[in-house]
């Protein structure tokens, strides 16, 4: 019998805020269960962004044999990766992974694809619609955000933050009304959910430190190389957070110390909209299982194997 059968779980997700130490405590649980990780980090598929996305690939090692990880590095930098291309890159990787009688496991912070995994977001790639489009040209952001909400509940703003984006999100929509037999979602997934949480004090300081850190290690030095290679400021200022900073940076356009403040600033809010989004994902119907972060190593470890593997309550 493979390691995949007999168990009420096909997969086990460990999620969580920026700073929780999630890719260590996946590597300890995969080692111990015979399981491999898929990422789900939104610019760790990205060769050379190393340093300022967190790729801590020392984490992996576990008494000297490292955890296989999918989903990194699979994209070259100036690349924009989307959650589309996530459910299938996820998908061929976890069907692998089963195949083999292993153990998947979905391990990083990126709410919206660990969403798009278990709530089976379509996987239908909607091609542009010209005329479609033609009727939006004249609407303006109120109205295409109100035409947007008749389609779905708008849980973020991320569909809304700039008119061409909206116009994608609802030709998006306009598609998926208009071809009510493509279904292409995602198959349905037994999944068991660990959220890993911080008190805001204990958040605050891992992610200071972490960053003064990153900065030691060459952050700075990444951006610029990632320069030379031919990815543009603008494409910096989309991966967001330690790229748009530094960017910003080495623009001339911030100080040094004005650079470094506002960037943990940044951080900090990131990690507290992770945190709403945890929440929400909760409160839409995904259960999940709540590890204070600050425990140790081991308790942790077998609080998520043992919850792993208990029988399902009915």
């Amino acid at each position: 019998m493979s390691m995949t059968e007999g168990y009420p779980y096909d997969l086990l997700v460990i999620t969580g805020p920026t700073a929780t130490g999630k890719t260590r405590l996946g590597a300890l649980v995969a080692h111990r269960l015979g399981g491999e990780i898929i990422s789900a980090d939104s610019r760790q598929v990205y060769r050379g962004m190393d340093i300022g996305t967190g790729k801590d690939l020392q984490d992996l090692v576990v008494e000297g044999e490292r955890v296989p990880c999918h989903l990194i590095d699979i994209r070259d930098p100036g690349y924009r990766y989307n959650v589309y291309e996530f459910q299938q890159d996820f998908l061929e990787a976890y069907q692998d992974i089963r195949r083999r009688g292993r153990r998947p496991l979905l391990v990083g912070g990126s709410g919206l694809y660990i969403e798009a995994v278990l709530r089976g977001y379509r996987l239908i790639r909607v091609p542009v619609d010209p005329d479609f489009r033609a009727t939006l040209e004249d609407k303006s952001m109120e109205e295409l955000t109100r035409m947007l909400a008749s389609y779905k509940k708008l849980h973020n703003t991320t569909d809304i933050d700039t008119r061409k984006r909206a116009i994608r999100a609802l030709e998006i929509e306009h598609y998926y009304a208009t071809h009510p037999d493509e279904q292409g979602g995602m198959p349905e997934i037994r999944a068991k959910v660990f959220v890993l949480y911080l008190d805001r004090e204990e958040r605050r300081a891992r992610i200071t430190r972490r960053l003064q850190r990153r900065l030691r290690e060459g952050m700075i030095e990444e951006v610029e190389r990632l320069l030379r290679q031919g990815v543009d400021h603008e494409t910096l200022q989309y991966y967001g957070l330690e790229y748009k900073y530094i960017s910003l940076y080495l623009q001339g356009k911030l100080d040094r110390e004005t650079m470094v403040k506002r960037l943990e600033t940044a951080i900090h809010r990131f990690a507290k909209r992770q945190m709403t989004w945890f929440r929400g994902m909760e409160r839409r119907g995904i259960p999940v299982v709540w590890v204070d972060g600050v425990l140790p190593e081991k308790e942790k470890e077998e609080m998520i194997v043992q919850g792993y593997l208990e029988k399902k309550r009915h």
